[in-house]
Formats: structure tokens, sequence, C-alpha cells
């Protein structure tokens, strides 16, 4: 019987399915649908716990605070890191909170795989820590759920490590849009802070992964910005001088944010509190600042609010940059979960908010309102803070709709972000980083040599001789290797040094010396070497800096035992495929 050829419509609809880049694409929306469902999950679960130690579950923290015992402030934040405190002592990889910073490292160096206990636990550590009352932000542990649910989404279709790390851009992406009901700013900060890369390849799946993320949260919750406040227009031109120094002012609070946390914990550490009580001990702190400025405790969107608004006097602003500051920091510092954003957009509306009086008030008639600079100050503190001032634009003109300020928002942005990368770091994610010795500054290529070790392309075609053979076997040995370059090691393989045919000197091309020259008489004994564990880019730098072509590579530091040989053309040959397959993914 004659097999029926498919026709040709049929055929190309069985090839687009089966293209891999559709399937993909198809994935990038299941994982926005995720994302989407983290951040609902996340927010009811901040209500549920809220209510459990306050008596409520609103957003609206310090009006429904009022009716609440003040021993109940003071208390809740303890309480509630002495439970945290538990957790990541006892169940938490590396016992620290989780967040977007283990995201960005998830997605350069761990091939976009996250644990279990990584997700779940990060996820409970937060919502616990937002719940009873602690100064953290909401959103970046949404990121870091959703950027878990993806990776069991890898898992379980067999996905290989670049769409793995796809895949946690779309949840990324769809994480903040449903966070803040910002499909764009979900977009680009996926691609500025997690992926690095506007390649069309990551684009195309993080955009329907941000959509669906969105239409989850807002059937749930609705279309709503999360700040409503008034329309404003920019009054004059000559404002713009004062949006400049509004950046520069919120590069200088961005940076205290940052360094404030460090202080906490090298307060903590001095005092010799056990890392398992220092949440505990930082709630307490937090409560009881809380007890006069409730504003500070939780998201803080009330606040927020009321001054994007000009609902609150300048002493009042200038107290909450002071007090969310300082609660904030105890929070982060103490070891607690929770994010950064939202206490970033905070502390940005109460400094834009007091400049903007003080401004008002010396030249009126060419203000915009104190309001039209609490917005730029939003921006532009939340931007230095990220690192990331594209999304920043786009996230503050989609929480508030304001489209008059955008170039005002863009102005100050870029100035404060600037400045804070200049004096301090690239963001408030690679300070984290940095604290723990990992570092992703630099290309792509230059991430992805960093994840490559010296023992991935080391070589075995080393020639050894004993430190007591004589000048006859140098000879001999020396014609053996193909670079002109033996190494010196004992009976138990620990290098001694390296000969090269210089080394040997006049006494190369004369015999009178045969009898009683050896190895360890003309080898250099402090050679360059390498380390097993050593890094490319280190193995790089010490290959120009050395001026040698083939360095030894031993155990350790402090293990000398030869293991292998280095040689510059493997390494260049390496960091050459990073680049090539770096470009190929950019140009599709």
């Amino acid at each position: 019987m004659a097999t029926v050829e498919p026709n040709g419509l049929t055929a190309r609809l069985r090839r687009f399915v089966g293209n891999e880049q559709i399937r993909v694409a198809c994935l990038a929306v299941f994982v926005g649908g995720l994302g989407g469902g983290a951040g609902i999950a996340f927010r009811e679960a901040i209500g549920l716990i809220q209510y459990l130690f306050f008596g409520f579950s609103d957003e609206r923290f310090h009006s429904n605070a009022e009716e609440v015992p003040f021993w109940i402030i003071l208390l809740a934040p303890a309480v509630g890191g002495l439970i945290v405190g538990l957790i990541v002592h006892y169940l938490m990889p590396d016992r620290r909170p989780q967040g977007v910073a283990d995201v960005m490292e998830a997605s350069a160096f761990r091939r976009g795989r996250m644990s279990r206990r990584m997700g779940i636990g990060g996820f409970v550590v937060s919502a616990i820590t937002i719940g009873s009352g602690a100064s953290a932000g909401r959103e970046g542990p949404v990121v870091h759920f959703a950027a878990f649910l993806s990776t069991l989404v890898s898992r379980g279709f067999g996905l290989d490590p670049e769409f793995r790390r796809i895949l946690l851009g779309c949840a990324v992406a769809a994480g903040v849009a449903s966070s803040f009901n910002a499909p764009i700013a979900g977009v680009f900060f996926a691609l500025e802070v997690v992926i690095g890369s506007y390649a069309l390849a990551n684009f195309a799946p993080v955009v329907f992964a941000s959509v669906t993320g969105t239409i989850v949260s807002r059937s749930y919750f609705g279309d709503f910005p999360a700040f409503i406040i008034p329309h404003h227009e920019i009054a004059s031109f000559w404002e713009f001088p004062a949006f400049a120094i509004l950046g520069c002012l919120s590069a200088a609070v961005a940076m205290a944010l940052v360094w404030s946390v460090k202080i906490v914990r090298t307060a903590h550490e001095k005092i010799k509190i056990p890392p398992m009580l220092r949440p505990a001990a930082g709630g307490l702190l937090v409560g009881a600042i809380g007890i006069f400025f409730p504003e500070v405790m939780g998201v803080g969107y009330e606040a927020t609010d009321e001054a994007l608004n000009e609902l609150l006097p300048l002493y009042m602003l200038v107290l909450l940059i002071v007090t969310k500051t300082a609660a904030t920091a105890i929070t982060l510092g103490s070891g607690f979960g929770g994010g950064i954003f939202s206490p970033s957009l905070f502390l940005g509306a109460m400094l834009g908010g007091a400049f903007g009086l003080i401004a008002t008030e010396f030249l009126p008639h060419l203000s915009s309102g104190h309001g039209a600079y609490t917005l730029v100050g939003m921006g532009a503190v939340a931007g230095a803070v990220l690192g990331a001032p594209i999304s920043t634009f786009f996230i503050v003109y989609e929480l508030t709709r304001e489209p008059a300020l955008t170039i005002a928002v863009m102005i100050a942005t870029v100035i404060a972000t600037q400045i804070f990368t200049a004096l301090y770091q690239r963001s408030f994610f690679h300070w984290q980083l940095a604290e723990r010795g990992i570092n992703l500054m630099g290309s792509r290529e230059s991430r992805i040599i960093r994840q490559t070790n010296v023992q991935a392309v080391m070589e075995q075609d080393y020639v050894t001789i004993q430190p007591n053979a004589l000048l006859p076997e140098m000879r001999d040995k020396l014609t053996q290797t193909r670079y002109s370059e033996i190494f010196v090691t004992d009976e138990e393989a620990r290098l001694v040094g390296t000969i090269m045919l210089a080394d040997l000197g006049k006494h190369a091309f004369t015999h009178d010396r045969d009898k009683d020259l050896r190895a360890i008489d003309v080898c250099r004994r402090s050679p360059p070497v390498a380390t097993v564990d050593m890094d490319l880019e280190e193995a790089m730098n010490l290959l120009e800096d050395c001026n040698e072509e083939h360095i030894a590579v031993v155990a350790g530091p402090d293990d000398p035992r030869l293991m292998g040989v280095l040689h510059e053309h493997d390494v260049m040959a390496r960091y050459h495929q990073c680049i090539i397959e770096t470009r190929r993914e950019e140009a599709i």
C-alpha cells in the first residue's frame, strides 16, 4: 500500500510545531503564568501572616496599626525574626536568605539551576519577614520564587543550559510584571539585570512571559496602577538643573542605604550575636522604630502614596528617610528575607518630596509642585540601588501612569545610577554577590570564562625530571617536549622548578659539566604556577603578567603537586569559543 506524503502545508506545520524556539515560546507563556501566580500567592501569604500577627491583612499598614497595641508592634517583628532565624539556620542553603542576587548567580554561573530549598525556603522566609512587619520589599521574593518555578519546568522538560537561562529570565519578567502590574518594566528588568542581553532569542519569550504574568495578575487583582497620583506637568525647563541635583542627592541616599546594611552586618559580627538570633534582635529594633513610625514597617506603599499625593509635611518626610533607612538596614542586615525595591521607592519618594518642598518654597513660579519631585526621586533612588536605569524608567511610568515627567525621571535616574556605580557598586545585588566573592561585572564572555577553571583546559603533555638528574638527561628530556620546557619534580610529584633550554646557558652545547651539573642547580625555583581551581580569567592575567606561554598547574596554593600544564593557546581558544557562542546568540 502506497504511503501518502503530507502536503506542503502539513509539512510546514509539523516543522513549525517541532521548532525548538516555538517550544520555548510556549514554555515562556507557561512560565509567565506561573510567575503571575507566584505574585498572587506571595501577596496572599503576606496578608495571611500579617493577619496572624496584627489582626488585619491590608497594604495600608500604618493606618490599621493605630488600632494595634504597641506591644504587638514591638514584638511582632522579633517573633517573626526568631522564626526566620530558625528556618534559615536549619533549612536554607548556606544559612542565609535568598533573593534577586541568587537568581542572577543562577543565571550567570549555575546554568539556570535553583534548588527546592532555595525556592520554597526563600518564599516562606520573605513572607514571614514582611508579614511580621519588618521593613523589606515584596518584589524581590516574587522574582526569586518565580525563577525557582521556572527551574522546575526546565528540569522537567530537560532543557539545555541556554534555554534554562532564557526561561529564568521569563520567570523574572513575569514576577516583576505581576508585582507592579508593569509588563514593559518586567521585560526590561529581566533582560537588563538577569539575562544581560537584548538578543531576539531572549526578547521574544521574555515578552510572552511578561504579558502572561500581567494578565494573570490583573485577572486576580484588577488593572490598577500601584499609586494614584495627581497629574503633573513640567512648569519650566529651568527645573532641569533641580532634577539633576535631585539625582545627585538620590545617589547619596542609595549609597547610605547599602552602606547601612553593611554596617548592621558588621555590628552583629562584632557583638557576636549568634546568626540564628540576629533576625530576632533586629526585629526588636524594627518594632521599636515602628511604635513611633509605623509607616516604615512592611512594604510601606501607603506612606509612599501619601508622599506622592503631597500629604506629608517636610519634617515627616525627612524623619521617614532616616527611620526607613534604619529599619530596612536592620531588616536586611540582620538576616531577614525580603527585597530592596519597595524600600528604594519609599526613600526616593520621601527624598523627592522633601527636595520639592524646599525648591518650591524658594522658586514657586518655576516649580512643578513637590509631588512631581517625589515621582522623580522614586525613580532616581530605585534606579541607583537596582543598577537598572532603563527598567526603572518603565517601572515608575507604569506604577504611576504619569508620562509628563518621563524626561525628568530619566535625567535624575541616570545621574544617580552613574554616581552610585562610580563611587560604590554596580547595584545592591552586585554588592551582595561581591560580599560572597562573586563577580558579575564585565561582558558575558568574561563571565563565561570565569565559570571555567584551569582544570578544564589544562593538558598532560608535560615532561618531568628528578632534581638530581644530570645534564645529558636534561638535554634528552628537552628534546621530548614540544614546547622546550621540562618540570623538575621530587619523589612525591611536587613541583621543584622548571628548566628551559636557555637555563642551561653555555653548557647546553658543551660536555664539560655533564657529570656534575644537576637539574636542581639550573632550574628556576619559583616559576609562575596556576592552580587547578583558578578561573580562566585569572589564568589569562597570570600568563600576561609573567609573559609565559606555558605554565605548570599545581593542586593548590599550599599543595605543589604537579597536576598538568596550561598552554596560552588553549586558554585563548576557549575564550574565542565563548565569543563565538555569545555572538551567535545575539545574531538570532
